[in-house]
């Protein structure tokens, strides 16, 4: 799916995209393929966005991504949820951020960190 077609989309195809690559680009992240990852963050940071403006339907959603088997999925839901449901984001962060490190883990790490100190943009 290419950024054009993202308003054009049904909030349900926009969940689906959204899980295949924010899975992906965790998994790429993990696996220390930064150039492949930062081509999935760009989709990934583009479809957040769109779900971002879709309301209460597609929070649902991501609230339901939260617990998704795949670790990327959970961090980026969580970064899509911590504008609305920042409680149930942080716990997801938290989670994600523990032991074993990976590069997943400390961006959600630091994710948390910057959310809590104030210093996370979010997108409007």
């Amino acid at each position: 799916m290419k950024t054009q077609d993202l308003k054009a989309s049904g909030t349900e195809d926009l969940i689906a995209h959204f899980r295949k690559v924010s899975a992906r680009h965790g998994r790429l992240l993990n696996a220390r393929d930064t150039r492949a990852a930062n081509k999935d963050y760009l989709l990934a940071a583009a479809v957040r966005k769109e779900l971002r403006t879709r309301g209460p339907d597609a929070e649902k959603c991501l609230l339901i991504l939260l617990a998704d088997p795949e670790p990327g999925t959970r961090y980026w839901a969580a970064t899509a949820a911590l504008g609305f449901a920042p409680s149930e984001a942080e716990r997801a962060l938290a989670l994600l951020a523990e032991p074993p490190p990976t590069l997943l883990s400390v961006s959600a790490a630091m994710t948390l960190d910057a959310w809590k100190n104030g210093t996370l943009p979010l997108e409007e």
